[in-house]
This record gives structure tokens, sequence and C-alpha cells, in this order.
């Protein structure tokens, strides 16, 4: 009896609107005709039914509005099927929906793993939202309705993530006027890339306003300064997030996605006791996401109202001719990261789909440029914020996707363009460039010549020795032919002497070159001797290759070439000794890749990286190596990477961006489908070759060995597997233990996986490459990659049913036929 009184007592309390500050303490009990008011009774909080439905939910309505107008619902998704239930706040802080007859918890704010709180209270505040708190401790709530809104944003209300927790918020429509349940639009913050607010259909991309400029959103001119309310886009290391605030505090406002999908944002007449609509989201063909696909460009003021950027061509022209603009636009000129290159400035845009992009807040545009010039995946770039004279940097990577013309608000857009397609070229009528440059097949065949005859006047003349120091051949590169390489030829009696006559002690292993020997000059220094077989396959092509590629290549991360010994029948190359051997030798070997902590394999890939970044772009001429693979990176003493084995490099000239060949070189496993498949290469096939090893170097398994037990997916598979259910870490080798700094982790996994992408133009430079791996900025999210070998996804461009072709140790070329 004195329970039922002390209840009776606490509903009255509670119904009691006129009282201030309305507290809700542990084990109080609201049935289902009581309700929760706030303070100034602006909000009200109760169980309540939809019409036309039999349900029953608990939400928040606006007290004083004659229509009742549900702004949040706790149990949208749960709904009840009697009004036998109570709402209770726990001893935990834990706000609950309960079936009294049953006893089952049907709703409660948090999971059951919540831990205890000293004196947890609850509030309905008059902006809206229900908080939980500790009592005295009103501003650092332990959980509030703002934080799972469903499908209204009120004023206050933060719309997009808390980095920090990692938890995001966005609202959800109701599945129709009658029920609350999550409908199939939802709007947001996408945070890939430079976040920017996007509506959704299910997975699919409906609509999207464009990112944040500092003034306003890219794709809402209209959305001005009013006299109503405020807004507010903020974007730091902790939160990212859309928020807007009254002026006014007498006026009523609500932004609300209807089940329809239309986005709307009403104001209350008092007078006509109704909702006005204020504002309503434009809604145009051009709204369309990707009406006009890649590098198209839409003007609802246009018929039709598709075209490409200048410098590009439809896709498809047919397609393009009865409207059909999904496959966009393509360049017309290919762009060759040459330093001809520039921008083309657009104006009065809705800027391109920010997924995938890279900010800096302090930077300038003069700054941006450059950054985006020396990058060269970057396709174009603006500043960030275009409040007073402008700052910050916004860089896109490959296509450019979902532009828009809009009025005079608009925002400028630079996209990268060939010196031919610049505007400043065209409106000034200058002549193209005319560059003068020596092909780099007239300079490898000009180094053939030479090296080939002095191999033949050294085996005629048989020389016993020549001693070190002696220049080998001079040969001229590219824009001078006076400069020589300077390569020491070593003579056959130093190198029996040194390797003690080729002594089985002294060998390191064999390749498809031939054996490998350890070898000690008079002077001390560790050599080591690479000699061609007499039953090799490869011979002058590989040895002259090795030479002209590595010869005048100094980098700390690539092998260094001592010399050389043409002598009698021997064919000789003599490298830097690496006392650690290969890679292989330590992450594919239970017990020494345990030596190799997380902190130490991390230093080898960004070692691996600058090396082949030097390769790729800093190098005299760009050179690829095709043959890039775990056993062809060798460890010095310091533990530091060098990238080795050059026999199967190409070098291209200025220009040249990638070639197509007969017989296809390199190790199963690495070789990229359209290498293996077509034998096209390029900087990007070596870039696929560096995604495997990264994913190799992480988890400790070779790609090529590795079948996962349940579906039978070598490791690229198993990685995008584990990536696309959100479990990249069980990827990692287990012997790293503690070492492994999560974040490094986690960024280097991804980033194989943009290495090992379907199509080339999807994959990364090294640029970007080692930007991304040293930053801490969003990365773009990986495609399916190529060879993804599973029961349901088998990747037949190529055959994978044949064994992996190479030696035990791999420390040279693997040759395989081109089909």
């Amino acid at each position: 009896m004195m329970r039922v009184k002390l209840i009776f007592g606490i509903l009255i309390l509670i119904s009691f609107t006129h009282a201030a500050d309305i507290i809700i303490s542990p084990n109080q009990i609201v049935t289902y005709n009581q309700t929760i008011v706030s303070s100034q009774e602006t909000f009200e909080l109760g169980f309540f039914s939809p019409r036309n439905s039999v349900n029953h939910y608990v939400g928040i309505w606006y007290k004083k509005i004659s229509t009742r107008t549900i702004v949040w619902v706790a149990n949208r998704n749960t709904p009840l099927t009697d009004a036998s239930v109570e709402l209770t706040l726990t001893v935990q802080g834990v706000l609950t929906i309960r079936n009294t007859t049953t006893g089952i918890v049907i709703w409660s704010s948090t999971n059951s793993s919540t831990t205890s709180v000293k004196n947890p209270v609850g509030q309905l505040l008059d902006t809206g939202n229900f908080i939980i708190y500790e009592q005295g401790n009103q501003e650092d709530p332990i959980w509030q309705s703002f934080d799972f809104m469903t499908d209204t944003l009120l004023p206050g209300m933060k719309q997009g993530w808390n980095l920090i927790t990692g938890t995001e918020n966005h609202f959800t429509s109701w599945k129709s006027d009658d029920d609350p349940a999550s409908g199939e639009f939802s709007y947001g913050v996408d945070a890939r890339g430079y976040p920017q607010l996007i509506q959704t259909k299910g997975q699919e991309i409906m609509y999207r306003v464009g990112p944040w400029n500092g003034l306003r959103f890219s794709g809402v001119s209209n959305l001005r300064p009013n006299r109503f309310y405020n807004f507010t886009f903020v974007v730091n290391k902790k939160e990212s997030y859309y928020q807007y605030y009254l002026l006014d505090t007498s006026v009523i406002m609500r932004l609300v996605l209807q089940p329809s999908g239309t986005l709307e944002r009403l104001l209350w007449m008092d007078s006509k006791q109704e909702w006005s609509l204020y504002l309503l989201r434009q809604n145009d063909l051009c709204d369309k996401y990707a009406q006009c696909g890649p590098f198209g460009k839409c003007n609802i003021d246009e018929s039709p109202i598709c075209e490409c950027l200048k410098g590009f061509e439809p896709v498809s022209p047919d397609q393009w001719k009865i409207t059909d603009w999904s496959q966009g636009c393509r360049r017309t000129i290919p762009l060759e990261c040459d330093p001809s290159e520039g921008f083309n400035k657009y104006s009065n845009l809705k800027l391109p789909d920010t997924r995938g992009s890279w900010h800096n807040h302090t930077m300038t545009l003069v700054e941006c440029e450059k950054m985006c010039k020396s990058n060269c995946s970057c396709t174009a770039y603006t500043n960030s914020n275009i409040s007073g004279s402008g700052s910050g940097c916004l860089l896109w990577f490959g296509s450019l996707i979902d532009i828009k013309m809009v009025d005079e608000n608009g925002d400028n857009l630079y996209v990268r363009m060939p010196y031919s397609e610049l505007d400043s070229t065209r409106s000034s009528r200058a002549p193209r460039r005319v560059r003068v440059i020596v092909p780099a097949a007239f300079v490898v065949l000009v180094i053939l010549v030479s090296i080939y005859i002095f191999c033949r006047f050294n085996t005629r003349k048989q020389l016993q020795e020549v001693k070190p120091g002696n220049k080998f051949g001079h040969v001229p590169e590219t824009g001078s032919a006076d400069k020589e390489i300077e390569l020491p030829l070593f003579g056959l009696s130093t190198i029996l002497k040194a390797t003690n006559n080729f002594s089985m002690n002294n060998k390191l292993g064999e390749g498809g070159f031939g054996p490998v020997y350890k070898g000690v000059l008079k002077d001390g220094k560790e050599i080591a001797v690479k000699r061609l077989a007499k039953t090799s396959t490869q011979g002058l092509h590989e040895f002259t290759n090795e030479i002209t590629s590595i010869s005048k290549l100094q980098h700390r991360n690539l092998v260094k070439l001592m010399g050389c010994c043409i002598e009698r029948k021997e064919v000789m190359l003599i490298y830097e000794y690496m006392p650690n051997k290969g890679l292989d030798s330590f992450i594919f070997d239970k017990t020494q890749s345990k030596l190799l902590d997380w902190h130490a394999r991390y230093h080898i890939i960004i070692g691996i990286a600058r090396g082949l970044l030097y390769l790729h772009q800093d190098s005299r001429l760009r050179i690829i190596h095709r043959d890039l693979k775990v056993s062809n990176i060798l460890l010095d003493k310091d533990m530091n990477p060098k990238i080795s084995d050059f026999g199967t490099a190409r070098t291209f000239g200025g220009n040249q961006i990638e070639a197509k060949t007969k017989k296809v070189v390199g190790t199963y496993g690495y070789m990229a489908p359209e290498y293996a498949g077509g034998g096209i290469f390029s900087i990007k096939s070596d870039i696929y070759s560096f995604g495997v090893l990264v994913l190799e170097i992480v988890c400790g398994e070779k790609n090529r060995g590795f079948v996962h037990k349940e579906n039978c997916n070598n490791l690229i598979g198993h990685a995008w597997e584990l990536h696309n259910k959100g479990r990249p870490l069980q990827l990692v080798a287990k012997c790293l233990g503690e070492s492994v700094n999560v974040t490094q982790v986690l960024r280097s996994i991804h980033v194989g996986l943009l290495c090992v992408q379907r199509h080339p133009q999807d994959r990364p430079t090294m640029t970007s490459i080692i930007m991304m791996l040293e930053s801490e900025g969003p990365l773009p999210s990986p495609k399916e990659p190529a060879f993804y070998v599973g029961e349901s996804k088998l990747d037949t461009t190529l055959s994978l049913s044949s064994d992996e072709i190479s030696s035990k140790n791999e420390l040279s070329i693997t040759m395989l036929n081109g089909r």
C-alpha cells in the first residue's frame, strides 16, 4: 500500500507542468497515460500512437502546438502492441520501456553493459533534448536523445561525426506517415574524404549538397543568412557536423526528411495553426547524383543539360546523343604528369564529390596548386574556404563526379589539363612547345651496342685481369653525349680470390640469372657477386639492362651496383653485400619473423615506397622495375630495405606512361592483371606489386601460398573480405603482438588494397601512397581488387592454377611466356 501511494505521488509530480526543471530519479515510473514536460512547456515526452495505427511508441513532441508533431521516437523499430507498458529510469542511468505483463524490456537507451553511475537523473529540456546525467553535472550527459535523431533535425542538434568516439548521427525518414519505423531515405555527413552532406536511398546516393566552403554548401546557393536562424559546418580533428540554431527563440522551426525523401524546412505559423514550408531543397534534373557521369557538367538552363568539361569528350558518343550520360566523359588528350601541364579554371560550380579527396585548412591557393601539380594522381584543386580572400586546400584524385552549374555564388574549380588544352595557351594563341627529347629506346640501343662491342673485345683478347676503377664505356644519356657510366670493371682473378673460387660455402642463393656468392675484397669490403649461369635463359640483354638501369641511380633504398666483370666466358655483376639477405628470409620464416616487430616492418614499407618513388619520378629516366617482390627487397645491417634485381626493368622517356611487351617477365602473385594477361606495363603495374608486398609484410604470408580454409581466397581476397567486414586487424601476423601501432597497420592495409585495385587508373601513385601512409587524413575507399579468388568471385583474367615459378631464395628474375 505504501509503494502504491509513493508511485501515485511521483506520477503527480511528473505531470505537474508548472513546476520548474522537472527531474526524474531512478526507479520512477511513467505509465501509458502520463507524460514528462519541459520546464517552459515547450516539449512533452510520453507514449503515443500515430494516426491510423494500433501500435504504441515513446516519443517527444511540441507541447504548445495544436497539431501533435513528433520530433523524436525512442522505439521506432520495436513498436508496442498494447498499453501495458511503463517508462523507467534505472539506477544505472538507463531509460527503459518495459512490458508490465511479461517484464520484458522492449527498448533501452543503452545496452546492458553500461556501468553504474552515481545519482543519475533524467530531464526533458526546452530544446527537445532528453538527457540523462549525474546529478550536478548536466553539462556532461551520460546519454541524450539528440545523439539518436529520427527524422527531424531540431535547432542545436549536431548532424555528423564524433571522430573521437567514432559515432555518427544522421536522420532517417519514417517508413510512412503512420509508421515511424526507419524508412529508405537517410540524410547525413559522409566523412570519406572532405566531409559533405549526402542523401541516400538505401545504399544509393540520391543527392549531394556539395562540400562546405566556409560560407555555405557548394551546391546550395540559396542557403543564405536570414533573420530566423543561423547555421554552421564544423570540420576539425575531433568532430565533423552540421548544426543550425534559432536567432529568435519565439520561432518554432524544424528540418524534416519526409517518407517521400523530400527534405523540408518548416516554420510554425501560429496565426494559421499549421506548418508552413520555409525552404524546400531544390530538386531539378541536375540534382540527381552523377547525372552527367565522370567529368560531365550539368546545367539546368541548357538543353541538353549535360556537357563534357573542356578538353573532354563523351565516352560513348552514341549513348550521349540519346541523353544517356551515365558513362560520362574522358580526356581528349591523356595526362602524362608532364611539367608543362597546368589548370583550367571553372567558376560558379557545385564542387565535385569529395569522397576520397584530401584537405588542409592552412594552405594558400598557390601552395594548393603546387601540391596538386606535384602529385600525378591529382586532377583538380580549389580553396576549401572561400570566405575573405580564400584559404585552405581541397584536392581531388581520379574522376570528377557530380558537377553542377549554379548561380553567381558558385565555387571555383581548377582542373588539371595537358599544356595544349590550357585556356591560357588558347587565348594567347601561343604555339605548342617543341620539346626535343632523345627517345629512351635510342639511348638503350646505344648502350647495348657499346656493351656488346666491349664484351666481344674482352672475350677476344682474353684479358686476365682489369683493375677496379676503370671506367666502363662512354654512354650518351638524354640531352648529353659526353657523360659516362662510371662503373668499375673487376678482373676475374679478383673475383675468384674474393669468393674463394666460387666456393659453395660462399654461395648465398640462386635465381634465374645464376648463382649469387659472397665475396671479400683485399681491403676487407664485402661484396655480392651475381654470376651468369651457363644454363641460364638470361644473358646479355638482362646484364646490360641492369647496368643501364641502375648504374647512375643513387638512393638509400636501392641496392648499389659496384661494378661488373666481363672476362673469358664469365659475365658477372658485383653489388654491395647485404648481411641480412632478403626480406623473405624474415617475414616468411616462423622463427625469423619474430625478429621483425611492427616498427621495423613499417620502416621497411616506407623505405620501399621511397625507393619506388625515386624510380618512378625522381630518377633521370622513369624506371619500371617489373619484378618487385619480397625476395627482391634486401636488408642491410641496420634493416634498411634496398630494392634489388633490375634485370627486367624498363626505362621510359619523358612523356611515356606505359608500354606493351610480347614477353611477360615477373613473378606470379605480384604481377598486375593488365601485365600478366596483356603484357601492358606501367608505373601502375609496379604499384600493384607494391600493394601485394605491403599485405605480405603485414600478414607474414605469401599471396600465392595463402589459401583461406573457408572461402578459398588468396591473401588479397582475404584482406578484401576482412576490410569489407570491418575486421582488417585480423590480417595482422600474430607474431607482432603488442608492437602493433593500430593506426599505422590500418593505413598500411588500406593503402595495400588501393594499390591492388583491378584497374590501373584506380591505383594511386607513389607520391600519393607516401602521403597517405605518413598523414592522418581520410583515405579513399578501395574498389574490388584484381585476382580476387574465392568460391563465388573468380577473376578469370589469368589462370592461377600454375605454380609460382621461382627459386627458393628468389634472388633473381623469373621469366614467363606471354599468353
